[in-house]
C-alpha cells in the first residue's frame, strides 16, 4: 500500500463538475494506492501512520489538532514508466482487491474519530488544493 499525504490548508475533490469531498481547514490530502497483496495488516498500519504521523503545523498530527483528511484512490501510484513510454498499471490491485481496501482505511480513520472526506472509488476526478509548506510525503507499508 502506497500513500501520498500531502498537508493541505483547503482541498476538494469533484466529479462531472460536482464537489463530493472538501475539507475547509488546515489538513491532509491522501492519494492512496493499493498492490495486490495488501490486506487488513496494511490497512491498519496505514490508518496509524495517517493519523499520527507529526508533519503538521509545529510537528502536531491530524489526531492532535482533529484535522480533517482527504482521501483520494490513486491506483497510478503504482505506476512503472521505466521501459517504453506507455505506463503498466500491473502493480496496482484490480478494482474489485482494491475499493474494499479503500473503503477500510477511510473506516479505520473514522472509527478513530479522524473527520475523514472522500473521493469515489473508480471514478474520473478533479482534485484541488491549496498545499500548506508544501509538504508532501510517499509512506510505503
Amino acid at each position: 500500500m502506497r500513500a501520498v499525504l500531502q498537508r493541505a490548508t483547503s482541498a476538494s475533490v469533484s466529479v462531472d463538475g460536482d464537489v463530493i469531498g472538501r475539507i475547509d481547514e488546515p489538513g491532509l490530502v491522501v492519494l492512496l494506492g493499493i498492490t495486490h497483496d495488501d490486506g487488513p495488516a496494511q490497512v491498519d498500519w496505514m490508518v496509524r501512520k495517517i493519523r499520527d504521523l507529526r508533519i503538521l503545523r509545529e510537528e502536531r498530527s491530524v489526531a492532535d489538532l482533529g484535522a480533517p483528511v482527504l482521501v483520494i484512490s490513486q491506483f497510478t501510484l503504482y505506476g512503472e514508466a521505466r521501459k517504453g513510454r506507455r505506463p503498466t498499471w500491473q502493480a496496482a490491485a484490480p478494482g474489485e482487491v482494491s475499493e474494499p481496501l479503500y473503503e477500510a482505511v477511510c473506516d479505520g480513520l473514522e472509527a478513530l474519530g479522524t473527520h475523514v472526506e472522500r473521493g469515489r472509488f473508480g471514478a474520473e476526478m478533479a482534485v484541488s488544493l491549496v498545499n500548506d509548506g508544501p509538504v508532501t510525503l510517499l509512506l510505503e507499508s
